[in-house]
């Protein structure tokens, strides 16, 4: 099928999904509301939960945090069970520029992320996420990322909010200032431009090769090309809340403040099941190769990587401390990893010689 063709049926898709919640909220449906028994997939969700299952189980570590948005977008969007109950209506949490400044409401500016209109909508802003979660995670390690979505969700939404408010300088109320959007979208933009923010190399936009520095404004004039009806302020938010946020992390250093909070309440909350650890004691299986991003899946390549000199766990240059025991990073000697490297580059005889020099024998 022509790339045009496929990106036009995805579009299409998208459209009649938004025209037909926006007759149901006219018809005072509110977009799947309380009551209703939550919704039932046509086959798309399930078909990516087997794909998405499939992909994690070739991962020697599974990114939690990654799994943990994935399905949390998923099970608000399907609202089974009591969820129907309890979460608000698609109404009640689109985000409104105007109303969100008028009755400065915050359900609004954070939960319409977490909302789509349909399961197209949904499911490939998820595709997205599993590809962008993993590399991104595996990298960072678990808590660091974790921050990092929490920061470019606020940032990208508070961003969008401002343009939103400054373009009524210029007469663009109707268009703006009073649109309704809701989806992960936005942070998944702000993604794209982190994860490529130390990339040389060109990547693949709907078939297109851009280096990867310009992957996200590629995908933004692509995307609201075949499907107009998509948030362009919100996405062009998200782009831009991406690019604050690396120029914050390379400005300042030690770790995120919000990641050294996370941190503290995952220790807290982790303390019995550390207690129970002591009191039964068992050798714990090490395991390496979580994959980089851009790289691949087996052996980690992460350039500035280093390895806890206390318990000896991999993680990424990006942090300071360690993700497993607090440990701050050591000096800028050889890390265990980078000795194992480096020995299985020598050959059998040079082994020999310096084992002979260290130990004498």
């Amino acid at each position: 099928m022509p790339l045009s063709k496929l990106c036009g049926e995805i579009g299409d898709a998208v459209r009649r999904t938004v025209a037909s919640v926006r007759k149901e909220m006219e018809r005072g449906g509110g977009g799947g509301g309380r009551g209703g028994g939550g919704r039932l997939s046509r086959g798309m969700v399930p078909l990516f939960a087997v794909y998405a299952a499939n992909e994690y189980y070739k991962l020697d570590w599974k990114p939690p945090v990654t799994a943990g948005l994935l399905a949390a977008n998923t099970l608000i969007y399907l609202r089974p069970g009591l969820l129907d109950a309890i979460l608000p209506t698609i109404d009640e949490v689109w985000f409104n520029p105007y109303l969100i400044l008028k009755h400065r409401d915050l359900k609004r500016f954070f939960m319409s992320a977490f909302f789509h209109v349909g399961e197209s909508h949904l499911v490939y802003n998820m595709m997205s996420l599993l590809w962008k979660g993993i590399q991104l995670e595996t990298s960072m390690g678990s808590t660091e990322f974790a921050s990092m979505v929490a920061t470019l969700l606020g940032m990208s939404q508070g961003i969008t909010l401002l343009l939103a408010k400054s373009l009524l300088l210029f007469d663009y109320e109707s268009a703006y200032y009073s649109q309704y959007a809701v989806g992960f979208s936005g942070v998944l933009f702000a993604m794209k431009v982190v994860s490529n923010s130390q990339s040389e190399n060109y990547t693949s936009i709907f078939g297109l090769s851009v280096p990867a520095h310009f992957a996200a404004w590629a995908e933004l004039i692509l995307v609201h090309t075949f499907m107009p009806d998509a948030s362009f302020l919100g996405h062009l938010g998200g782009i831009l809340a991406g690019i604050l946020y690396v120029r914050l992390r390379g400005a300042c250093s030690g770790s995120n403040p919000l990641t050294i909070i996370i941190r503290g309440l995952t220790g807290i909350l982790s303390w019995p099941l550390r207690s129970l650890r002591g009191l039964f004691p068992f050798r714990r299986r090490q395991f390496s190769g979580r994959g980089t991003v851009g790289g691949s899946r087996t052996g980690r390549s992460t350039s500035g990587a280093w390895s806890c000199q206390a318990c000896t766990a991999d993680n990424s240059g990006w942090i300071s401390v360690c993700t497993m025991c607090g440990t701050s990073r050591s000096g800028n000697g050889l890390s265990p990893l980078q000795l194992s490297r480096q020995s299985r580059e020598l050959s059998l005889e040079e082994l020999r010689r310096r084992r002979i020099e260290r130990f004498g024998r």
